[in-house]
């Protein structure tokens, strides 16, 4: 999750929300540095100001989409600007959120792309879609280790794949069995091909 707001409270607020419910977070204050940290890696999702100092955010939500990373970006305004929200969405934005930030919808919204991004990123490669009782529990990450491990991928393989440590990828794995009830990654694969 990468945030860019010229509001640092807000940018911490909003990383401390998101960090809480599993997601690693950075975050810019200006357009410069949140698409320098695009460039070095690709988050899953994005939340933009409509303005960013001197930068006009749907400036940037527009240079991310012409880069067709296909991440969700979510774009926040300061005050409800209906002009602005079409502009922002026909630009391609998921969501347009008005603060004061209500943070359950923003989470809901949030969780709900990324679902959506997964189901469609399994179809796209010709992989089953994952739909597992439980699912909505796992973080982002724990997704990606449950796709990766339900395509056959070593612990090696996956953290070479997502830029982290083969423990990493264990430890993830683990809360992946843990959540979704397996004892073991036969018994994973078994829930995963019969839900």
């Amino acid at each position: 999750m990468h945030i860019a707001d010229a509001d640092a409270a807000n940018c911490e607020a909003l990383s401390v929300l998101f960090r809480l419910e599993g997601f690693q977070t950075t975050f810019s204050m200006d357009a410069s540095g949140f698409l320098a940290a695009l460039e070095r890696r690709r988050p899953d999702v994005a939340l933009i100001n409509m303005r960013l100092g001197q930068e006009d955010g749907l400036a940037v939500l527009r240079r991310v989409k012409a880069l067709r990373v296909g991440t969700p970006v979510f774009m926040l305004e300061d005050e409800p600007e209906v002009e602005g929200a079409v502009q922002a969405v026909k630009a391609g934005a998921t969501d347009v959120i008005t603060k004061p930030i209500d943070t359950e919808r923003l989470l809901h919204a949030v969780r709900e792309s990324l679902n959506d991004e997964v189901l469609v990123g399994a179809d796209q490669d010709g992989r089953r879609p994952v739909e597992v009782r439980g699912f909505a529990q796992l973080t982002p990450r724990e997704r990606q280790v449950l796709q990766l491990i339900t395509n056959g991928q070593s612990n090696k393989e996956a953290g070479r794949e997502l830029g982290i440590s083969p423990r990493t990828i264990e430890v993830h794995r683990a809360r992946v069995m843990e959540k979704l009830g397996a004892r073991n990654t036969a018994d994973l694969m078994r829930i995963v091909l019969t839900s």
